[in-house]
């Protein structure tokens, strides 16, 4: 079960144009224990004013908005509040739309068709540092990494001290699969996984989910 209560709540702003959506989203993850919603928001123009009146810890982001979108407040929260993470909330799940967002620093990118359980599994991955994808956004951009992304011989920008389960689970992420689905095919848990992604990527360098899988098609993994 995902509705954890330990520690201080994590503190959550919920910013969509649409009221039917947002103000929903924001009942339903105020119920959870360890998820406060402090605020919502209309558009990224609110986003600012919110932030710069309170602690925020995460930003459940949708990107079209009127006024300023989604991927400019993003881009100015990273500058202005690296210690905001931001989670995509949004119906497009188009190559553009994928890029410019965590390209601007956003740490997870959900569609709307993310259950309760899934959406909050992204909010304390994004407090805890971690980043998530949307099975099916992570498989458009490995599509287009795979199309862009020209591969090196083997895997010499590696570091060397990555250990071979460190190897299985880059390349695993490199094939577009989750954490959930990486201990599955590795007859591990998921915490396991965790730790694994974490050394990985602290060796390596890898800034996030994206980072990794551009990372691994580069280095011919995937």
């Amino acid at each position: 079960m995902d509705d954890e209560g330990t520690g201080s709540p994590i503190r959550v702003l919920v910013a969509d144009d649409q009221a039917a959506v947002r103000e929903p989203l924001a009942t339903v993850l105020d119920l959870l224990p360890d998820l406060d919603v402090v605020a919502v928001a209309a558009n990224g123009l609110e986003v600012l004013a919110v932030v710069a009146a309170q602690p925020v810890d995460v930003v459940l982001m949708d990107l079209r908005m009127p006024g300023m979108d989604g991927t400019e407040a993003t881009r100015r929260l990273s500058e202005q509040y690296p210690q905001i993470a931001v989670v995509v909330l949004t119906t497009f799940a188009d190559d553009e739309s994928i890029l410019a967002a965590l390209g601007a620093g956003a740490r997870g990118y959900l569609t709307k068709n993310s259950g309760r359980q899934d959406i909050a599994r992204a909010v304390r991955a994004a407090a805890a540092g971690q980043s998530v994808l949307d099975q099916a956004v992570q498989e458009r951009l490995l599509s287009s990494l795979r199309t862009s992304v020209p591969k090196v011989p083997g895997p010499a920008d590696l570091p060397a001290d990555l250990t071979p389960r460190e190897r299985e689970v880059f390349a695993l992420i490199g094939e577009g699969l989750s954490n959930r689905g990486i201990a599955e095919r590795l007859f591990i848990s998921e915490a396991t996984v965790k730790t694994h992604i974490n050394n990985l990527f602290a060796k390596a360098g890898i800034r996030d989910r994206a980072d990794a899988v551009r990372r691994a098609v580069s280095a011919g993994l995937a």
